[in-house]
């Protein structure tokens, strides 16, 4: 019987257990995007994860969104990394580097730089800048012969981030950036070959994952995707129909993982579960929402046929949350006052569980 704490084979990797850490942004990093000695020390706490997947990683400086996010994309970076990735491996554990392209979800006092997108569209709401939120601004379209520009960006930070030592990478098509723009009906306006029906919509993300996996192999590639969701206003009128053709396709170039996240209703992920052949991460509560994942929902989705479960908020709060888990022992609650004032506050000052000896 499959539990959340039996093994789990992925690429070349044996997991311990079938908890992941999900991807959470934190805004600790160093100036230059440079990861610190206290990513390190946060990242190896939660080491007993079956797999952990880090915070947003930008692939290239217009693909920042967030001021205070670390970078992959410049030799500097890849050198302040290997301590995080070595720093889990020596305390047992695996971790893979999320890339995440902003897209319209950024501004020029981030990047000294216009954003830009599929479509000359702003996104709904305001983005961090250094002084404060301010409004999304308009991005500028991206001209068709510069698109294969920011698809390589991916597979260039997937390169820096094996030399930096990460075990693998996701790529983030999820929650309105860059990639889920490109799947947006309304955020994609395009009427080129990335724009218009499903295969054209498609076409970024499955190029995007194709150089990745020839950049490191299929094996150490993975992609975050939210159907149905409408971060940042983006929307998705055709889900089914869409997230089906994407799965046919990343099925073709056998990469090691879809992690989904709970965006759309049970019937919808569950036919996409069916869809999709390989390992599948099930982010079980809608990400900000008021649920925060616990055993039951893992549980559920495992019943469901999720192989692997992943854990946000829980995390934060709880390096040991194995142990919980696999104990029943109480989830601490997290301070989300915390989760980008940077600091080691409310970052590597959650206590482990007292275990009675």
């Amino acid at each position: 019987m499959t539990t959340l704490f039996t093994s789990h084979r992925l690429g070349s990797l044996t997991l311990p257990n079938r908890v992941v850490m999900a991807p959470m942004t934190r805004v600790r990093a160093a100036a230059g995007g440079l990861a610190t000695p206290s990513m390190a020390a946060y990242y190896a706490q939660r080491a007993t994860a079956g797999l952990i997947v880090s915070e947003g990683v930008q692939p290239s400086v217009i693909g920042q969104s967030n001021p205070g996010t670390p970078g992959l994309h410049t030799d500097e970076q890849v050198a302040a990394w290997r301590p995080v990735t070595a720093a889990v491996h020596t305390s047992g554990g695996r971790i893979f580097a999320q890339i995440m392209h902003g897209g319209r979800v950024s501004h020029p006092d981030t990047t000294g730089t216009r954003p830009v997108a599929p479509s000359a569209v702003p996104a709904v709401g305001d983005v961090f800048t250094p002084t404060g939120p301010q409004p999304a601004p308009t991005p500028r379209a991206l001209d068709t012969a510069e698109v294969p520009e920011h698809v390589r960006s991916y597979a260039r930070a997937a390169r820096h981030a094996v030399d930096a030592g990460f075990d693998g990478v996701e790529l983030h098509g999820a929650n309105g950036y860059l990639i889920s723009q490109f799947l947006s009906s309304n955020a994609n306006l395009r009427t080129d070959r990335y724009g218009g029906p499903v295969a054209n919509r498609i076409r970024f993300a499955v190029e995007a994952t194709a150089a990745t996996v020839e950049a490191i192999g299929a094996a150490r590639t993975g992609i975050r995707l939210s159907p149905g969701g409408s971060f940042w206003g983006v929307e998705e009128t055709d889900v089914r129909e869409l997230y089906t053709a994407l799965l046919t396709e990343l099925a073709r170039l056998g990469v090691a993982y879809v992690h989904l996240e709970a965006t759309a209703d049970e019937e919808v992920l569950v036919a996409l579960r069916r869809a999709w052949p390989g390992t599948l991460i099930m982010n079980p509560v809608l990400p900000m929402g008021p649920k925060q994942t616990g055993r039951d929902h893992a549980e559920h989705w495992l019943a469901l046929g999720a192989d692997l479960i992943s854990f946000g908020r829980a995390f934060i709060a709880n390096p040991d949350l194995v142990e919980r888990l696999r104990g029943g022992l109480p989830i601490a609650p997290v301070d989300e006052a915390t989760y980008y004032q940077g600091g080691d506050a409310g970052y590597l000052t959650y206590p482990a569980h007292q275990y009675s000896a």
